[in-house]
């Protein structure tokens, strides 16, 4: 995750981040990121169940039934998310407005310490869901959007949905509650990034989230149609001037791209043209922020309690929450079995990513970007993530300086995940 707005406009300056030691208990939520612990925020897909059938779906949901936590085997989830430190519980799905219990949940959660977001597609937000939301104290409500009114409802698959969306959006803005747009952009809709900006002024919301693709559930069918790298760099130089354009009529947009750390350095790199002292503080902030976090400051669970490195790792379960608690699990790096060997390679990546990955600059601020991305179009876990969009000549090192020497790992668990 990568703050366009904290970062290449200074809606966040270093000591905004050193007032709280770094710390993810004592940080605001939108300065997560730059955490020192690194304590986990939780994706959990409380149900696959949905009321759409999204091309890009990463859980490739439906409108059936699945197995799912039951209400009491949530709560002890939730018990020990809280007691582990988890800051953030973020109820996703399939559609996580469609579970009869989801605000009791969220009571449940917030009661605990935790704070509580959820990431819906919007349409059933009712005045009244709303309300029920304002009461648990929700700290964002993020909906996601795919471009205009035509482009989003073949992207969701039923007609209406873009009214729907804008309707439910409405209605937690107006129950107090921070609103925000989800857009996952590729090759079909990109080019409508500045309807979205458009949109976001028109309506007054001021927060977004744009998601590279990601290789993943229905999004695997969608690989060809992801963003050349010059098309990348379009988009993401595209967000950044339209984020800069509204701070600079006063207004005070949250801006994040979300699933490609390549856009870390990049803004960098544009910023050491444009003003070299702010890139000086920015190339701080973006060493605090450790680039990609999966397995370490992001996990998934899903409806049927099996815990994963990030919501995008379906195909590699670590452990189920009804038999083993999620902070057992999160935190075993014996390196006795695949699943614990995994895990002890994501919570430090560099030894073993390959490629120009291996021998990239900005490997420290990028921490080798998304291995599963990198999986789905090699076949190899760790080889460079194709969607890497820095040129050789970005990532090459400076004359007489080179990569630090890697630290001895040991050997490999028998087994394990190569």
């Amino acid at each position: 995750m990568i703050g366009i707005s904290k970062l290449y406009c200074g809606a966040v300056e270093p000591a905004d981040v050193l007032r709280y030691q770094r710390m993810s208990a004592k940080l605001p939520s939108e300065l997560l990121q730059f955490s020192k612990d690194k304590k986990p925020v939780v994706v959990w897909n409380c149900t696959r169940t949905c009321n759409l059938k999204c091309v890009h779906c990463y859980a490739g949901s439906d409108a059936q039934r699945y197995d799912e936590l039951s209400t009491d085997e949530a709560k002890a989830m939730i018990d020990d998310l809280a007691s582990f430190g988890a800051p953030v519980l973020l109820f996703s799905g399939g559609e996580p407005c469609v579970r009869h219990d989801l605000t009791e949940l969220m009571h449940y959660a917030k009661d605990r310490g935790m704070r509580v977001v959820i990431s819906t597609n919007g349409t059933l937000i009712t005045p009244e869901l709303a309300s029920e939301f304002a009461k648990v104290g929700l700290s964002y409500v993020g909906v996601s959007l795919d471009g205009g009114p035509e482009t989003h409802d073949k992207f969701r698959g039923v007609p209406g949905s873009f009214a729907k969306s804008m309707e439910g959006l409405k209605n937690a803005q107006e129950a107090g509650i921070k609103v925000g747009l989800r857009m996952t952009i590729n090759k079909l809709n990109w080019r409508e990034i500045d309807d979205v900006f458009d949109i976001m002024e028109e309506h007054n919301i001021n927060r977004a989230c744009f998601y590279h693709l990601v290789y993943t559930g229905r999004g695997s069918e969608l690989m060809e149609e992801d963003l050349s790298h010059e098309e990348t760099r379009q988009a993401v130089r595209l967000i950044m001037d339209r984020t800069r354009a509204w701070f600079d009529r006063g207004g005070k947009p949250e801006i994040l791209t979300v699933d490609n750390h390549a856009d870390g350095p990049f803004v960098y790199l544009e910023l050491l043209k444009e003003d070299p002292e702010r890139a000086a503080e920015v190339l701080q902030l973006l060493q605090w922020n450790q680039g990609n976090s999966t397995g370490a400051g992001i996990a998934s669970v899903s409806w049927d309690g099996e815990v994963y490195a990030d919501q995008f790792w379906r195909h590699f379960p670590f452990g189920n929450v009804k038999d083993r608690p999620f902070s057992e699990i999160w935190t075993d790096v014996s390196r006795t079995t695949p699943e614990s060997e995994l895990m002890f390679r994501l919570k430090n990546k560099r030894p073993f990513v390959k490629g120009r990955c291996a021998t990239c600059r900005w490997l420290d601020i990028c921490n080798g970007n998304f291995r599963v991305r990198a999986e789905a179009a090699t076949g190899d876990l760790w080889a460079s993530d194709p969607a890497c969009y820095l040129t050789d000549e970005e990532i090459a090192w400076p004359e007489g300086e080179g990569p630090k020497a890697a630290c001895s790992c040991g050997a490999v668990a028998e087994g394990s995940v190569q």
